[in-house]
């Protein structure tokens, strides 16, 4: 299995390929192609897919973590490049309005409607688990959310006529099975990495993680969460950690000093085989 770091916030050192805040990866198993989230716009992708030589045709599936804008906003750019309809899987809720209020009011979701997308491709809203290729899950909503991931996001939603706090029930990541163990993929993890990996493992009924990859939405949290989620992978056995995106270099830095060589900061272009 291959995973293509197609953008990401950053581009690594004397990099050609282009960055931008947001994340979209290419998973490559078994002759299937699954694009996981599709960054702000599909310039960005386009452009490192080139350079990687990779055809937006070859492209079966799409997977969307959640709603917000710099995991979807490509995703018409890239259906359009597609140029033919595939199974676009993603919550229920992900086209629901999602907003902040500071430092105003502005729309945070996903960018387009659901009738323009499908015009171009087909639907799967499911927040069940779904198997969408031989080994690979997706984790479905996250309900069982660690108490110690728990936290403010300041986002918001509108339900019957009156404004909630959003929770992000829609936050999916998925759970790939290796000969060498299991893979986690997330976006930005609002659900909390750590229920993810679980999740994850009781899906898939693997005790071995190999690695857990994507944004683990750190950037904000307390040393003492940061500290406890390190805690956590190690016990759960984590063997490599491979992140960027949201997680913030508190966080990072934090993933760094925990497992030396086995930390990988994300950058586009980069491509992980297990």
């Amino acid at each position: 299995m291959k995973i293509y770091v197609l953008v990401e916030d950053y581009s690594g050192y004397e990099s050609p390929f282009l960055a931008q805040h947001g994340i979209s990866l290419l998973i490559e198993k078994d002759g299937k192609r699954v694009l996981f989230d599709t960054g702000q716009s599909a310039e960005p992708l386009l452009h490192n897919m080139k350079l990687l030589g990779i055809n937006p045709s070859s492209i079966d599936y799409v997977f969307l973590s959640h709603c917000h804008y710099d995991h979807t906003g490509g995703l018409l750019g890239i259906l359009q490049a597609i140029g033919r309809r595939i199974p676009v899987i993603a919550h229920p809720t992900i086209f629901r309005r999602h907003f902040i209020v500071e430092p105003y009011l502005r729309e945070v979701g996903v960018p387009f409607r659901k009738e323009e997308i499908e015009e171009l491709a087909d639907l799967y809203l499911v927040d069940e688990p779904l198997r969408i290729l031989e080994g690979v899950y997706s984790t479905g909503e996250i309900r069982e959310r660690e108490e110690f991931e728990r936290g403010e996001l300041g986002v918001y939603t509108i339900q019957n006529g009156k404004r909630v706090k959003d929770e992000l029930m829609d936050d999916m990541s998925l759970a790939i099975k290796t000969w060498m163990g299991l893979v986690v993929v997330s976006g930005c993890s609002h659900a909390g990495i750590v229920g993810i990996v679980k999740r994850a493992m009781r899906i898939t009924g693997e005790t071995r993680v190999r690695a857990v990859v994507g944004g683990f939405h750190l950037i904000e949290a307390t040393e003492e969460r940061i500290g406890r989620t390190v805690r956590e992978f190690q016990r759960l056995g984590v063997e490599e950690v491979y992140t960027g995106h949201c997680t913030g270099l508190d966080a990072e830095a934090a993933f760094l000093k925990a497992y030396g060589e086995r930390f990988h900061k994300l950058h586009s272009g980069m491509v992980m085989e297990f």
